[in-house]
């Protein structure tokens, strides 16, 4: 289960593989090698528990000789990890124990036994006192946790780990988890904690074991995108040198980030429709496509918007290289919505913006939140001098 540096925890490969086998967009000839990948791997592993559940689900065709197999092999592993914590309770001392239950924890974990696994990490941290190794474990169950996309036990375990964290621990650690609850923060869908959370680890990032860095860097670009204005995006992603060395490997990414900059809309249009399958395809992405589509258009439709007292639909759609129909029906939605701030002269053909007034807007909830007080106080004093 330990990853070594630069190299992603293989049971997380292994669920994206089981992932893209769900996916329709995925071609059929690429599903055969995904499904033989998948097949390798879990008779390699004696993956029994994943094994039975996949041929349930008809993703693998069971064999029940296979199967026996691999029982068989579970067992005499599992017989030999109990000699070794008795030997170890027996003859050695607490941290001899302690790994010997830690080395029957990674086999549970290795072979997809969620329950099992979790049960015996238990025991593994009553045996263990230093709090680096502690939340080592919880590590372990984090990553557990992300394999069965399990948000219940991801939020329980972040929680956790700050806990320990106020006992004492090293930064590398610290970092590490800030990498985690980012990516438990994506995948719940809050884009600007995530984003905050993956610039503060963008020069120490050292968790190889839940992505490669490119990865990293693509995930910190999306959600950095939907979440910073124009001078922190400048500042903290544009000129960042920890993106631009790496930013030019992915497809697509360096144009969509420095087009919606640099407001040259065609372009950042063309390289959002190039983005799109990424994502879709994207394990911890794909249930907020739709929203997140939706966010980025939010982001550069305000921006355009933003110089114009009043602009044609026309020029916009000109700008944006689509036809006016599509801009014409893509603001209306938006604006139904009240994302954006603007109306359509349809007669015209023009859009005008109407920004709300911080002030004015600030100076009106007081008005309202007065009033509500006022009348509160008031029932009160009556209920009083009854």
């Amino acid at each position: 289960m330990e990853s070594e540096e630069g190299t992603q925890q293989p049971q997380l490969v292994l669920a994206h593989k089981l992932f893209l086998l769900t996916q329709s967009d995925v071609p059929d000839i690429e599903k055969v090698r995904l499904r033989q990948e998948v097949l390798d791997f879990v008779t390699t592993h004696d993956m029994c528990p994943l094994y039975e559940t996949l041929g349930a689900n008809s993703v693998l065709d069971l064999d029940q000789a296979v199967l026996g197999s691999m029982r068989a092999k579970i067992d005499e592993q599992l017989k030999k990890l109990d000699e070794k914590i008795a030997d170890a309770e027996e003859n050695l001392g607490e941290s001899e124990v302690r790994e010997a239950h830690l080395a029957k924890s990674l086999f549970f974990i290795q072979i997809g036994d969620k329950e099992k696994a979790l049960e015996q990490l238990k025991v593994t941290e009553s045996k263990t006192v230093a709090v680096g190794q502690k939340m080592d474990l919880v590590f372990y169950t984090l990553q557990i946790g992300f394999f069965h996309m399990d948000f219940d036990l991801i939020s329980k375990s972040i929680d956790k780990a700050k806990n320990l964290f106020e006992e004492g621990g090293d930064w590398e650690r610290k970092n590490r988890l800030k990498v985690y609850e980012g990516l438990y923060c994506m995948s719940t869908r809050n884009f600007k904690r995530a984003a905050n959370l993956f610039l503060d680890s963008i020069s120490t990032f050292t968790t190889y074991e839940l992505f490669p860095y490119d990865t990293f860097i693509f995930y910190t670009v999306l959600t950095s995108i939907i979440s910073l204005d124009r001078v922190s995006l400048k500042q903290k992603v544009v000129d960042a040198p920890e993106i631009l060395t790496v930013i030019g490997k992915i497809p697509h990414l360096s144009d969509f980030l420095n087009s919606l900059y640099d407001c040259q809309y065609k372009s950042f249009f063309s390289a959002f429709a190039g983005l799109t399958e990424q994502i879709k395809l994207d394990r911890y992405l794909h249930p907020h496509f739709r929203y997140y589509m939706r966010e980025v258009r939010t982001v550069v439709y305000s921006q355009f918007l933003e110089s114009y007292k009043s602009v044609t639909i026309e020029a916009m759609a000109k700008a944006f290289g689509v036809s006016v129909e599509f801009i014409d029906l893509e603001l209306s939605r938006f604006i139904a919505a009240g994302k954006l701030h603007c109306k359509i002269d349809k007669v015209a053909g023009v859009l005008e913006t109407n920004r709300p007034d911080a002030k004015n807007a600030l100076y009106q909830a007081t008005i309202k939140q007065g009033d509500f007080l006022l009348n509160r106080i008031q029932k009160l004093s009556r209920v009083i001098d009854l």
